[in-house]
């Protein structure tokens, strides 16, 4: 429209045989100034495309730049010491035996694997029990694992998962009444000696994922009085809800529930108040870190988890579920996973998270190389 605006009216003055040069300058003065009229609609504020055009650009828009020192690899540490088996439902992950553990970490470590977080998964005869005695076994996968990587990796950053689901014969998250129900005094008694044993055994930060009610507290009182509360970070599963993404995780480490379900101590997939006032209890009972998980499909607890502890690193758990779909979806043709990887993975840190548990770390080492 505009240069076709220019071209008529620098013909009608070269047929006037004026000053041409001079009306054709203030024609193009003039269809500019309508242009940018028309464009900005008086507000120039509303111009951003010049702010994202560069690739660099863009990266300065982001809410949080993801970086290595960000990311959490879950390591699945079996208690047969040669085992390497692949889970078939968690693609590139495996079931690890202490002896496999250094070998495959060694590689990781040296492309910047910052921390891990252990999962034990006892496999041998009578390892389970009602009340998850094997979960604190001086000689169990993870307390054994954690003295290994602290001798052998002594900058890695080494997260206990604190559960007693893999260890119990039932596979709930604690020790059960004769109905079948949670017995929550019990199970905050018995986490917080498993958490004690973690710390002791030299773990930087305990995370316990059990739902418990008051369990962060009962976990703080005991490493206060053990004298080692000023050198363990609790992080806790504070928010965490129940549903279907979990499958991969159990079939992994073994802690399917022998009957029923979790619903009565893992928040409802809508219980978007009840995230908040768990977060709340927990930042008040002294944790030092807060977790939401599932994350993707919780980026609202996220962002609800940063406001509440606005002062507090909030981390979240992109669980197996959620890393098996993008696989699959990729695999499918939908999309590219590393596209999709990133993207998931930057949604998280734009909700208000700063620490990320992913399955994706490994791969993730190799491409934030690249940039």
């Amino acid at each position: 429209m505009f240069s076709t605006l220019v071209s008529d009216i620098a013909r009608r003055d070269a047929d006037r045989n004026d000053d041409g040069r001079s009306q054709l300058s203030r024609a193009r003065s003039y269809a500019s100034t309508a242009a940018t009229s028309v464009s900005i609609t008086g507000d120039i504020k509303s111009q951003l495309h010049g702010g994202y055009s560069h690739p660099l650009a863009r990266s300065w828009q982001a809410e949080r730049q993801l970086t290595k020192s960000m990311l959490i690899f879950p390591l699945f540490v079996s208690d047969q010491p040669d085992e390497e088996t692949i889970i078939p439902a968690l693609p590139n992950q495996n079931r690890r035996g202490l002896n496999k553990l250094v070998p495959y970490l060694k590689p990781l470590v040296e492309k910047g694997l910052k921390s891990v977080i252990l999962f034990g998964v006892p496999l041998a005869p009578g390892a389970k029990d009602a009340l998850g005695t094997s979960a604190d076994d001086p000689k169990g996968p993870v307390i054994k694992a954690i003295r290994l990587l602290r001798r052998t990796f002594p900058d890695l950053f080494i997260v206990a998962d604190v559960c007693l689901c893999e260890y119990t014969s039932h596979g709930h998250c604690g020790i059960l009444r004769d109905d079948g129900s949670l017995n929550n005094a019990l199970s905050v008694d018995r986490i917080s000696d498993v958490a004690m044993a973690y710390a002791e055994a030299g773990a930087h930060c305990v995370a316990p994922s059990d739902m418990n009610d008051g369990r962060i507290r009962a976990i703080k009182l005991k490493l206060i009085e053990a004298g080692i509360a000023h050198q363990v970070v609790l992080m806790s599963y504070s928010a965490k809800f129940s549903g279907v993404l979990y499958g991969p995780f159990r079939d992994a480490a073994g802690s399917c529930p022998s009957f029923g379900d979790r619903r009565c101590y893992q928040l409802p997939p809508g219980g978007r108040g009840l995230a908040r006032r768990a977060i709340v209890r927990d930042i008040n009972e002294g944790a030092d870190i807060i977790m939401v998980k599932p994350a993707s499909q919780y980026l609202d607890i996220i962002s609800d988890a940063k406001e509440l502890g606005k002062d507090m690193p909030v981390a979240a758990y992109q669980v197996s579920g959620e890393y098996a779909m993008i696989h699959a979806a990729a695999k499918a043709g939908v999309f590219d996973l590393r596209a999709m990887a990133e993207e998931a993975t930057q949604g998280i840190l734009r909700a208000g998270a700063s620490i990320v548990v992913s399955y994706f770390t490994p791969e993730f080492l190799d491409w934030l190389s690249e940039d």
